[in-house]
């Protein structure tokens, strides 16, 4: 990439091409450490396998959350900026390459979750509104009008959480860090009813965790912090049921790592941080649902944390940036056959 950056966003576009905004670079200045947000973005084309520049958004910002919407754009809302957590939002238009701003949020947000619903909205839900308590608070944001609303409140303020869209329209919420300890517990918004509801409890408290949609509509929890220590288990969560179950573990502990879902139905783990050293990870892994192992997988060219991940539209994976042992990098690979 042009500039190095960790803590971005990486969004597929409808033509393959990759978007990525933000982040965050860090500086060491006499034993102290200056962490400067980003406003710069780039384009990765695939066919080309080069990152050009497209322009910068109005805000710097990261720890954003970045979801496709209609026609292609790309909303990008909240995060950190220089002066703390945003309420701001904005629009990428990949016919244009350009940032246009967009209603704000009616609360600032970093750390938040973000889900595409089916009706075209965007659920935003949680995060910290000052970088030390958490929010219980959720919106969407509607493409047609550009604005945000309120969408109720989930059961516990949650920060660092992960959300993923079942099969059936709902949003898995889970996880995440209350402001004072990690959590194990889960909820579903139903965005027909506009509501949250309770469901299973993880077997583990978790934040900075990964979940991953499976081929069979279940969801591969793993990793994450559970307020002391890295984790190395996994488990699933079951729609149908409402329950989740250990699914093994990892040969590592991680958190800020990567998960995405391979063509072939496995899920590939990348990077991250092992916890307790707070070594960036080269390593992969790779779990398959079918005998529900992780099996290690060829490691990365660098160590990672807080990169990004994005399926390309050939089956490989693309991995940017994210932190090294001595700050963030710009360097990106891709894995696959």
């Amino acid at each position: 990439m042009a500039t190095a950056r960790d803590s971005q966003t990486a969004t597929l576009l409808p033509d393959g091409r990759i978007l990525i905004a933000g982040g965050r670079m860090i500086i060491e200045e006499s034993q102290t450490s200056l962490v400067l947000p980003l406003a710069s973005a780039e384009v990765y084309d695939p066919k080309a396998g080069t990152f050009s520049s497209s322009g910068s958004m109005a805000t710097a910002r990261y720890d954003a959350t970045a979801i496709s919407i209609s026609g292609g754009r790309v909303l990008i809302a909240g995060g950190d900026g220089t002066s703390g957590p945003l309420a701001s939002a904005e629009l990428f238009d990949p016919n244009a390459g350009a940032f246009s701003a967009t209603g704000s949020m009616t609360a600032a947000r970093t750390g938040a979750t973000a889900a595409a619903l089916r009706d075209g909205r965007v659920l935003i839900a949680g995060g910290s509104p000052d970088g030390s308590s958490a929010l219980a608070t959720a919106e969407t944001y509607d493409p047609a009008s550009g604005s945000f609303t309120a969408a109720g409140s989930m059961s516990t303020a949650r920060e660092f959480a992960a959300a993923t869209v079942l099969a059936d329209g709902r949003v898995l919420i889970a996880g995440g860090w209350n402001g004072a300890r990690a959590l194990s517990s889960a909820e579903l918004f139903d965005p027909v009813t506009g509501t949250f509801t309770g469901t299973g409890s993880m077997r583990s408290a978790r934040e900075f965790l990964t979940a991953t949609p499976l081929a069979d509509g279940r969801i591969l929890i793993a990793g994450g912090w559970d307020g002391s220590n890295a984790l190395a288990s996994a488990e699933i969560y079951d729609p149908a049921r409402g329950t989740f179950t250990v699914a093994g573990s990892m040969a590592g502990a991680r958190i800020y790592q990567t998960a995405t879902a391979l063509r072939d139905g496995r899920v590939l783990i990348a990077g991250g941080e092992d916890g307790p050293s707070g070594s960036a990870l080269a390593s992969a892994e790779a779990f398959d649902p079918k005998t529900a192992l992780f099996s290690a997988a060829a490691p990365m060219a660098a160590a990672r944390i807080a990169a990004t991940a994005t399926l390309l539209s050939n089956g490989r994976v693309l991995i940017a940036g994210g932190s090294g042992d001595h700050g963030p990098q710009a360097s990106a690979e891709s894995y696959g056959a």
